[in-house]
Order: C-alpha cells, then sequence, then structure tokens
C-alpha cells in the first residue's frame, strides 16, 4: 500500500510555509512519540533547512518510555535540534517549550522571537498550540486536516507561535511509514484500507509486544501470522458471519482501533535502528524506481520517432 494523500488545502500551505520561513526564527515540529521517523514530513526538513528546530514527540503516554527516550537522544544529536517529549496530561511541561525554544536563539536575547508550529495531520499540534496560548485558538479533534490556514499567535514572553495546517508530503516512498501513519490515524479512512494495515500492525505486534497482545484480546497462545491473530481476534469479539467464518474488515476495524486508542498500552512503532534501516532501503527503492522512470521515458521516445520515421517514410513511398 504506497499512501497518496496530498489535497490541495496542502499544497497551498506547502507554499504558505516556504513563503513564511524567512522570517522565522524556530520551528517547532510535532511528532507522534509512537512513530518518530513516519510522523517526520522530509518535505518540511527540506524547507527547513539549517533553521534551528525544536522536535515535540506529542502523545508519549501512548508510546513505550523507554523508546521515547531512545528516540529523544537520538534526534537531540543532530545539529540545531533539541527533542522534547510532552503529553497533553502534563501542561507545565508543555508550557516550558516555548522556553526550550527560546534557548536555542540566544542571539535574540530581549527580542521578539518567532517560532513555526509544523506537523502532520492528527499528531495533536492544535491541542500543544491551544495550550501555550493560554486559550482556544486552534480547532482540535481526531479528524485528520483541521486546520486550513496560517494564525499566528502571541503566546507571551515575546514569542509569537505560527501555526500552520497538517500537511502531508506528495508520496510516501516507504511503504512501511505509509502503514504506521495509516496506523495511528493521521492518513483519512478513504485513503487506506483496514485490513492491510491491520495486518501489517499484527505482524509487528506480535513480534515485539506479543504479551500485550495475549491480555488484551484474552488469548491462551498468541498466533504466528497476522492472518491467525486477526481470525482469533474476530471470534473473541463476535465478528463472524455466513458459515461461522471470520468477518475480517469488521476483526480488522476492531485491532486499529484498540491500538489507537490506547487499548494495548504504551507502544512505538519505530527505534532509530529501523528508521536507519528503512532510510537506505527507501533511498535504494527511490533509485530503482527514478531508473525504472527513465528507461520507460526513453522506449516511449524511441517509440514515437520510430513512428515518425515510419509515417515519413508512408509519405514518401505515396508521393
Amino acid at each position: 500500500m504506497q499512501i497518496q494523500w496530498f489535497p490541495g488545502h496542502m499544497h497551498k500551505a506547502r507554499l504558505e510555509i516556504q513563503a513564511a520561513l524567512p522570517k522565522v526564527d524556530v520551528v517547532i515540529e510535532v511528532l507522534d512519540a509512537r512513530i518518530p521517523y513516519s510522523s517526520e514530513n522530509p518535505m518540511l526538513a527540506e524547507l527547513r533547512g539549517e533553521k534551528p528546530c525544536l522536535k515535540v514527540l506529542a502523545k508519549s503516554d501512548l508510546a513505550d518510555e523507554e523508546l521515547t527516550v531512545q528516540w529523544q537522544e537520538y534526534l537531540s544529536s543532530t545539529e540545531g535540534v533539541r527533542a522534547r517529549a510532552v503529553t497533553t496530561k502534563d501542561i507545565p511541561t508543555i508550557l516550558k517549550l516555548k522556553y526550550a525554544a527560546a534557548r536555542m536563539v540566544p542571539h535574540k536575547d530581549g527580542k521578539t522571537i518567532k517560532t513555526m508550529v509544523v506537523g502532520i495531520p492528527n499528531v495533536g499540534k492544535s491541542t500543544i498550540i491551544n495550550i501555550l496560548a493560554g486559550r482556544k485558538i486552534a480547532k482540535t479533534g481526531n479528524t485528520p486536516a483541521i486546520t486550513k490556514q496560517q494564525q499566528s499567535v502571541n503566546i507571551g514572553d515575546g514569542i509569537t507561535l505560527l501555526d500552520t495546517p497538517g500537511v502531508m508530503w506528495p508520496n510516501v516512498h516507504n511503504v512501511n511509514s505509509g502503514y504506521r501513519l495509516a496506523l495511528i490515524g493521521s492518513i483519512k479512512e478513504t485513503a487506506m484500507d483496514y485490513a492491510d494495515v491491520a495486518f501489517f500492525g499484527a505482524r509487528y505486534l506480535t513480534a515485539t509486544y506479543p504479551e500485550r497482545i495475549a491480555k488484551r484480546f484474552d488469548l491462551d497462545e498468541v498466533p504466528t501470522t497476522e492472518l491467525e491473530l486477526i481470525e482469533a481476534i474476530g471470534r473473541k469479539r463476535g465478528c463472524l458471519g455466513r458459515g461461522n467464518l471470520v468477518d475480517i474488515d469488521r476483526a480488522s476495524r476492531i485491532f486499529v482501533t484498540e491500538v489507537r486508542s490506547g487499548g494495548l498500552g504504551r507502544l512505538t512503532y519505530e527505534t532509530p535502528k529501523i528508521m536507519q534501516r528503512e532510510k537506505i532501503q527507501t533511498a535504494k527503492d527511490i533509485a530503482e524506481k527514478e531508473e525504472r522512470d527513465k528507461e520507460k521515458e526513453l522506449k516511449r521516445k524511441k517509440r514515437f520517432r520510430d513512428k515518425q520515421r515510419a509515417q515519413k517514410k508512408s509519405r514518401e513511398m505515396r508521393g
């Protein structure tokens, strides 16, 4: 499954972000602590350049605590980047984000610091903005892409904050990242297949958190394949159709809902090691695709030239 979800307003938002960045001192990028790599928009990284960036690992209360620490250390090891884990239940920690951002530009001491908050849809960006502002200025909800336009807000202590719409990128080349984004709810339902997403999640979770699955779905033992797991969940939750067969779609929806709601506990779906491995593979896949596309284009041009020559020869013969 390759995710391709780039509505028109997201293209507009990209252009607006690009235009506003030169006036911004610090970029605050909100990531999902469960998938810090997959929720990091490579398009935003390209636009940001070397501008200081505060990576905020939101929803950390849903993520594996030990792996969140690993991600903070990994992200903060990059020049010009700092990482902080937050949860909306810990408001004081969120309020400290503006001071963390200010410390990244010490030369602006005593001057107004302009920050820009960016992030993919449904990552918790609007909730964090409302807490920083001390009032509701950004729409919140579980549906991706609620914020549709930029707005600038003074959050006190000499800091202004520019809110931007959640922006995906035209193509999620890493297929695993696409599945993870769908699994946590950052992709609209119409752009994903529940069974595909559930099978991906089941395969990963049976290998990394088998005891959580057994406990949540009251299983004596965890099946060895994703299909067997989804079927076992379907039987436990009454997703049976004709012939006593499991309704895979219904069972898949139950599994994905449990994952998103935190019913299986605190889970993280990727690690820095996984990220490094997948980056290498993704770069290889992109290079191979570009080579295939290049070959197709050369063949297309050759067919066109051959057709032109054939038509010219036919006209000469008739003449």
